[in-house]
């Protein structure tokens, strides 16, 4: 896990997380510089677009509640919480997108519904 928050390129895990690694990265960074290559990048990688939907919308989700949080004066976790939730995350849940948010101390409490129709660019 470690090897993945230093760099996930150089990470043991497969060439198809790195591959969504490398897409959730730029969401992250450019959301708005996306391109319809790395949208096909993805894809080769052997993510579906429901799967890279998934993905915008958490990365987004997150970035949304980080900064709520921060300007509403939310107070942090104590230690002990985010540690609680990171071992229910890493052993109930064995995706390494959740494994990775787990270590970054989020909190994925996603429930699925109907998903929204998306069509990728």
């Amino acid at each position: 896990m470690h090897a993945i928050l230093d760099d996930y390129s150089a990470a043991p895990i497969s060439d198809a997380e790195k591959g969504l690694f490398k897409f959730i990265a730029k969401v992250n960074r450019t959301s708005n510089q996306i391109t319809r290559e790395d949208v096909e990048e993805a894809r080769r990688a052997g993510w579906s677009d429901e799967a890279l939907f998934d993905a915008i919308s958490v990365c987004a989700l997150f970035n949304f509640y980080n900064r709520w949080c921060d300007a509403a004066g939310v107070q942090d976790m104590p230690a002990p919480g985010y540690e609680m939730s990171g071992r229910r995350l890493a052993t109930e849940d064995t995706s390494s997108v959740a494994q990775y948010c787990a270590r970054r101390t989020l909190d994925l409490s996603v429930t699925h519904s109907r998903r929204p129709s998306w069509k990728p660019i």
